[in-house]
């Protein structure tokens, strides 16, 4: 069935039988999730409330009267907020010249007017979806895809039949992240409202089936630490191991494949920062978010130049050049690729902390790509670095057939020098649990000679660490914000707090309510 904005909504097949849904925009949008036995597929299928023939009509009536009469916001204005203003009054105005008009939804009219006008158009469903990690179009006549956080790769029912439709929508997307695209430059790289990352490519000019893109979504609403643990990423011990790590600047690599959780596993992560530490994040893509004041943002900028100029680039390598003026505590890089992995070694090597992501598997194949051509980091640098951990996914079947895609931290080593790592937490799949062997950490015998203490303060010092994460997960602390008040009041109020979490654990296995989710 077509629908306004040049998309077509796929129709469902008979074998399709639904095992998820969820609102998306209710009462008007909602996420289907189908299961196909024969062929062991799912489909994802936005369900959205039709328009009427008449109410189609009005519609485009209603559209034309937007185009020409909206005007720009005044300066100072909040857009989206403007619009919806706009839009409201024009719809009220056009309502009232027509009198009673039955079987007209003037409601639903302004959630097709406001997803068209303001929204994302026929992807907008989508964009809502707090599921959804990525949106892509791999060109006309292929179903829209979406990376899905509990099923991972999925068809949707939204195809684009019209090559003409779909570089108007590229075109569209591209404006609102204030980027341009066309014939002459048909790729765009750029940031949407919201922080959403937008790639594309511009008719036939680089691809061969027409336009494509890509959104990668930011969350408003982080993954944080304690959603980690809820859902059996990482344990709590693990948790309290890499808050004492972070507290003493030791350095760490978040190793994954693409889509393995990197990014995510390092915004948690990084959330254990001692908040009196000073901070700079290092990035292509604004992509972190810290609950730390002392904390500077950095972003690399594009070239200006055409072709192979490379006019007014700054890169990573120069910003972590420039992050060691600020003097922080702790050097987090989103991700390194090339020579600026050197540039963080030798960062952390003069004193400061340092987080980063890399693609490998383990920590062997971590270590040889950064000694490696285009890394180019030193082997006597690796000491430098102080521990390594992978988040991989991983499949778990249901008696049904159908299955879901869950995430864990399956193995934190630590580096003492080049081919020297010993593994300290191991997922153990069996089970479901991650086991550890906190008496093999070097690390923690280091940090105890740091601080003047015994064996012994350690493992009760973990055991502390590990209650107040336990607390904040079985008290639903999720917010990013949250978690930071109570590290916070973990060194101010020390005593105060661990009374509280006693009390709380306590009233908790009284009641039998220990239990975590998956």
């Amino acid at each position: 069935m077509q629908r306004a904005g040049g998309a077509t909504f796929i129709e469902i097949g008979p074998n399709y039988k639904e095992v998820e849904r969820y609102p998306l925009n209710p009462p008007w949008a909602y996420a289907r999730i189908l299961f196909n036995k024969e062929n062991g597929t799912y489909l994802y299928a936005i369900d959205e409330v039709g328009l009427s023939p008449l109410e189609r009509k009005i519609y485009g009536i209603l559209m034309n009267i937007m185009i020409h009469e909206l005007q720009p916001p005044p300066s100072g204005v909040e857009i989206m907020q403007y619009f919806r203003e706009k839009a409201k009054e024009i719809l009220r105005k056009y309502a009232i010249r027509m009198g009673r008009t039955p079987g007209v939804s003037w409601a639903k009219m302004m959630y097709y007017i406001e997803r068209d006008v303001i929204g994302y158009g026929y992807i907008d469903p989508l964009m809502k979806d707090p599921f959804i990690e990525d949106i892509s179009c791999d060109g006309v006549g292929k179903p829209i895809y979406v990376w899905h956080r509990s099923y991972e790769s999925l068809p949707t029912n939204i195809r684009i039949d019209d090559e003409d439709a779909l570089d108007s929508f590229l075109v569209r997307l591209s404006h609102m992240a204030g980027a341009h695209i066309s014939v002459a430059f048909p790729i765009v790289d750029a940031i949407l409202p919201g922080g959403h990352r937008l790639a594309g490519t511009f008719k036939k000019e680089v691809t061969t089936k027409g336009s494509t893109f890509t959104i990668r979504k930011f969350r408003e609403d982080p993954i944080t630490l304690v959603d980690m643990i809820g859902w059996k990423n990482l344990s709590e011990e693990m948790g309290a191991y890499l808050w004492m790590m972070l507290e003493h600047k030791m350095t760490g690599l978040v190793l994954g494949v693409t889509g393995s959780g990197k990014t995510t596993a390092l915004n948690a992560i990084a959330s254990l920062i001692r908040p009196s530490m000073k901070v700079v994040t290092i990035e292509d893509t604004p992509e972190l978010r810290l609950p730390l004041e002392n904390w500077v943002q950095l972003v690399t900028r594009q070239s200006y130049g055409i072709g192979t100029e490379k006019i007014g680039e700054i890169n990573l390598f120069d910003l972590i050049k420039v992050s060691l003026r600020y003097r922080p505590d702790y050097i987090i890089v989103g991700e390194v690729r090339g020579e600026e992995a050197y540039a963080l070694m030798q960062a952390v090597a003069t004193g400061h902390g340092g987080l980063t992501t890399l693609h490998a598997e383990n920590v062997i194949q971590a270590v040889n790509r950064l000694t490696s051509e285009p890394m180019n980091t030193p082997k006597s640098f690796i000491p430098f670095l102080n521990f390594a951990l992978v988040t991989k996914r991983h499949m778990i079947i249901a008696p049904d057939g159908s299955f879901q895609i869950v995430r864990r931290i399956t193995n934190l080593w630590e580096i003492n020098d080049y081919g020297d790592y010993v593994e300290i937490f191991k997922w153990d799949p069996s089970e479901d649990v991650h086991r550890a062997e906190i008496s093999k950490s070097t690390m923690l015998k280091k940090i105890a000679e740091i601080r003047g203490k015994d064996w012994n303060w350690i493992l009760e010092e973990m055991e502390r660490r590990r209650q107040v994460l336990e607390y904040l997960r079985v008290e639903n602390k999720r917010f990013y914000l949250d978690i930071a008040k109570i590290i916070r009041m973990y060194y101010q109020k020390p005593e105060d707090l661990m009374r509280e979490v006693g009390e709380k654990l306590l009233f908790k296995a009284e009641r039998g309510e220990e239990g975590r989710e998956n």
